[in-house]
């Protein structure tokens, strides 16, 4: 029929068509094959502190936890962070917990623990072994983490502080996990920032750390592969 070797101009367009549309389906395939984080797919964050974490002296939904997951809505929609704050507790503490607190299947892991190791001058290797042994269960268990930065009291003098702050780059470099160098950065010391305790950051200086530790959660985030 078409003996002179062309091919009339509807049967190109439809076999164009075809191309569009199989590729299409193609891409909806691999879209469907590597999800993202989203609202159907959300990733769960554990985060494993003190009272930094726990929202002390702050009203619902002003905790520190609380502020990263609604600032994570718009770049990882339906994202969890799980409030594993405990006021008062040291890194021992939060070694003794971490299994039921790993009970709750996170996909991630913030460990923010240390600020009270450091304001009882608890010995710089027991901090170290107590991190140490909860950053290796996690990572056994395959979940990804990443590890805040604590910095001693200056009242504890230059030598324990040399030792304390070297702790989290040390971990972090051992693991190779991310690390937030310091949790307070910005906010420490800073009256119109803290609570009247001195100590405890107000909603204002909650929306500093925010700010400075989310690019740090979203990258952790890319690590869990979601």
């Amino acid at each position: 029929m078409f003996g002179d070797g062309k091919r009339p101009a509807f049967w190109r367009v439809d076999v164009l068509a075809w191309v569009v549309i199989n590729l299409s389906l193609l891409a909806l395939l691999v879209m469907a094959a590597s999800p993202g984080v989203s609202a159907e797919n959300p990733v769960r964050i554990l985060m494993l502190g003190d009272s930094l974490t726990s929202g002390h002296g702050l009203i619902k939904g002003e905790s520190l936890p609380d502020r990263i997951e609604a600032a994570l809505q718009t770049a990882a929609p339906g994202s969890r962070v799980l409030n594993a704050g405990v006021t008062g507790d040291t890194t021992a503490g939060g070694r003794s917990r971490l299994t039921w607190s790993l009970a709750a299947r996170p996909d991630a892991l913030i460990v923010a623990l240390g600020a009270n190791d450091g304001l009882r001058g608890l010995a710089s290797e027991q901090t170290y072994a107590n991190l140490d042994a909860i950053i290796g269960t996690a990572i056994e268990a395959g979940i990804p983490v990443l590890l805040t930065g604590m910095r001693a009291p200056p009242n504890l003098g230059p030598e324990y502080g040399a030792a304390f702050d070297a702790v989290f780059p040390r971990l972090a470099a051992r693991h190779g996990i991310g690390l937030f160098p310091f949790l307070l950065e910005g906010v420490a010391a800073k009256p119109d920032l803290n609570q009247d305790d001195g100590i405890h950051p107000n909603p204002k200086g909650i929306a500093v750390i925010v700010e400075n530790i989310l690019p740090y959660v979203l990258k952790l985030i890319e690590r869990t592969g979601h």
